[in-house]
C-alpha cells in the first residue's frame, strides 16, 4: 500500500492543480474569452474524439496493463509492446483514409442542427488519435508503476496549455479559428512528450514476432474496445447528442455543469492510476484476501472524500453560478445530478479495475453493450422534451443501472463487495452535514460565502468522521500534522 498511498497522493495533488486550472478555464476564460458557440463547439469536439479514443487506442492501454506482468523474459515483453505500439494502426491509418474521402458527407451529419460543427472533421479526427495514442504511452508507463508524470501531462499540461491560448486568444494574437488548430497542437505535443517519457522508462528493441498467446491477448483487445466505447459512450454522448437535438450553446452550459460534477471524481481517477495495475497484479496471483481489502479499503475512502466535495459543490451551488456569465446556470440541475452520480462512481472503488482483469469480463462487455443502447435511447427520448435536465437523466439513468449491474456481478460471481458498517456511517454523516449546510444565511458576496459555508461543511462532516473514527487512516493523518488526539470512549 505505500506505493499506491505515496503515487496517489502525487496523483490527486496533480489531479486537483489541472482542475483548479480547469476550473480558470471554465468559469473565467471559456465563458469570458469564448462565444457561447464555440464555446459548445470545442466541448462537441472533444467529446466526439473522447468517443473515438477507445476504438483508434484498439484497447491496447487496458491489455497491456493486463498483460504486461504475465511475461517474464525481456524479449517477451519487447514483442508485446510492439505490437502495443502498431496495433492501433489497424483503426487510424483506415478512419484517417475515411475521414479525408467522406469529410463533407461526415460534416453535414454533425451540422445537422448547428452548421458551425461542419468544418471540424479533422480537428475531432486529430484529437481523438491523440488522445488514442496517449493512453497506449501512459499505459507503457504504469505498466512500470510510474503514473505520475502521465497524470501531469493528463491534468496539468493540457489545461495549462488552454490557458495560455485563451490568453493569447484575449491579448488578439490569433482569433477562434487558430485557437482550435493551436489546441489540436496542443493534444499533439502532449502525446509526442508521453512517448519520450515512456520510451525512457522502457526502452524496446522493436521485436515483430508474435508475443506468447497473441491470439488471447488480441480476443481479449477486441473486446476490451467494447468496454471502453461503452464507458467513455455513457460519459461523453450527451454533448454529442445535444449538438444533434438542440443548439449549440447548450453544449456549453453543459460542459460547464459537467466540469463541476467531474471535480467529484477526481481522487476516483488519481486512485486509479495506481490500482488498476495492482488489481491486475491480485488477480493475476490469486490473492482475493488482499483484493477484497483494497476494493473495500478504496471504496470507503472514495466515498468519504466524494461525498464531502459533493456537499461543498451542491451547497455553495448558487454562488458559484453567481461568478459566471447568467445564462449558465441553465445547467444547475446537471450539476446536482451528475455530480449524485459521480459519488455512485467513486463508491465502487476498483470495481472496474476487478471486472476487466477478471475472467468475466466477455459477460460484463454484453451488459455494457445493451446499457450503452439504452443510453442513446434516454438521450434521444429525454434532450428534445427537457433540454439539459434531459442529458443528465439519461445519463444517470444509464451510469446507474451499469453500475448496479457491475457490482452485483462482482459480488456473485467473485464474493468481492465494497461494503462495510463505515459506508452506511459516511451516507448518514452526510445527511446531517447536509441539513446544516441548509442553513440559509446571507454571508455576503459569493466568494465570502463560499469560503465560510465551505469551512462550516468541512467542521461538521470531518469533524464526524474523525469523531467517530470511520477512517483509521484519516485519524492518523490528523493526529499527525494537526497535533489532534481522538477523546477515549
Amino acid at each position: 500500500m505505500g506505493v499506491v498511498l505515496r503515487q496517489s497522493l502525487f496523483n490527486t495533488v496533480l489531479t486537483y492543480l489541472g482542475f483548479l486550472l480547469g476550473a480558470l478555464n471554465y468559469m473565467v476564460l471559456y465563458v469570458r474569452f469564448l462565444s457561447e458557440a464555440y464555446f459548445g463547439l470545442i466541448g462537441v469536439i472533444l467529446s466526439t474524439a473522447a468517443l473515438l479514443t477507445p476504438i483508434m487506442s484498439f484497447g491496447i492501454p487496458n491489455t497491456l496493463v493486463k498483460f504486461y506482468s504475465d511475461f517474464d523474459s525481456t524479449s517477451d515483453k519487447n514483442r508485446l509492446l510492439t505490437y502495443c505500439f502498431f496495433l492501433p494502426l489497424i483503426v487510424v491509418l483506415p478512419l484517417a483514409v475515411f475521414s479525408g474521402l467522406a469529410n463533407e458527407l461526415i460534416g453535414t451529419f454533425l451540422a445537422r442542427r448547428n452548421a458551425i460543427v461542419a468544418d471540424y472533421v479533422w480537428h475531432i479526427f486529430t484529437v481523438g488519435m491523440a488522445m488514442a495514442y496517449f493512453e497506449v504511452f501512459f499505459a507503457w508507463s504504469k505498466v512500470s508503476l510510474k503514473s505520475v508524470y502521465g497524470t501531469f501531462l493528463k491534468e496539468v499540461f493540457i489545461r495549462a496549455g488552454v490557458s495560455l491560448l485563451l490568453a493569447f486568444l484575449y491579448l488578439d494574437y490569433f482569433d477562434e479559428g487558430v485557437f482550435l488548430n493551436a489546441l489540436v497542437g496542443i493534444y499533439l505535443l502532449r502525446t509526442v512528450l508521453m512517448f519520450v517519457y515512456g520510451w525512457k522508462l522502457r526502452p524496446v528493441a522493436l521485436d515483430l514476432q508474435r508475443p506468447p498467446g497473441l491470439g488471447y491477448i488480441i480476443k481479449y483487445t477486441l473486446l476490451i474496445i467494447i468496454g471502453g466505447s461503452v464507458a467513455v459512450l455513457l460519459l461523453e454522448i450527451d454533448r454529442f447528442m445535444i449538438n444533434q437535438f438542440i443548439a449549440i450553446e447548450n453544449v456549453a452550459y453543459y460542459s460547464l455543469a459537467i466540469f463541476m460534477a467531474t471535480v467529484i471524481i477526481v481522487p476516483w481517477r488519481a486512485m486509479h492510476q495506481i490500482t488498476y495495475p495492482l488489481a491486475a497484479k491480485l488477480i493475476s496471483d490469486s490473492k482475493w484476501d488482499d483484493l477484497q481489502s483494497l476494493y473495500q479499503k478504496s471504496s470507503l475512502h472514495l466515498f468519504m472524500i466524494s461525498s464531502w466535495i459533493f456537499l461543498l459543490l451542491v451547497l455553495n451551488l448558487d454562488q458559484i453560478y453567481a461568478l459566471v456569465p447568467d445564462a449558465y446556470s441553465a445547467g444547475a440541475v446537471v450539476v446536482i445530478v451528475i455530480g449524485a452520480v459521480k459519488v455512485y462512481d467513486s463508491f465502487l472503488g476498483i470495481n472496474t479495475s476487478i471486472l476487466y482483469n477478471s475472467k468475466y469480463y466477455v459477460t460484463l462487455l454484453i451488459m455494457g453493450v445493451l446499457l450503452a443502447a439504452l443510453t442513446v435511447s434516454f438521450n434521444i427520448y429525454f434532450i428534445p422534451r427537457y433540454g439539459l435536465s434531459g442529458a443528465a437523466y439519461a445519463t444517470a439513468l444509464a451510469v446507474i443501472c451499469y453500475n448496479t449491474l457491475k457490482l452485483i456481478f462482482v459480488w456473485k460471481k467473485m464474493r468481492l463487495q465494497p461494503f462495510s458498517r463505515s459506508s452506511f456511517m459516511i451516507l448518514l454523516i452526510g445527511v446531517i452535514t447536509y441539513v446544516f449546510g441548509s442553513i440559509s444565511v446571507d454571508l455576503g458576496p459569493p466568494l465570502v460565502s463560499i469560503f465560510f459555508k465551505s469551512l462550516l461543511i468541512t467542521v461538521v462532516f470531518g469533524g464526524l468522521i474523525w469523531f467517530l473514527a470511520i477512517s483509521p487512516e484519516f485519524n492518523q493523518i490528523i493526529s499527525r500534522y494537526l497535533k489532534i488526539k481522538r477523546p477515549r470512549k
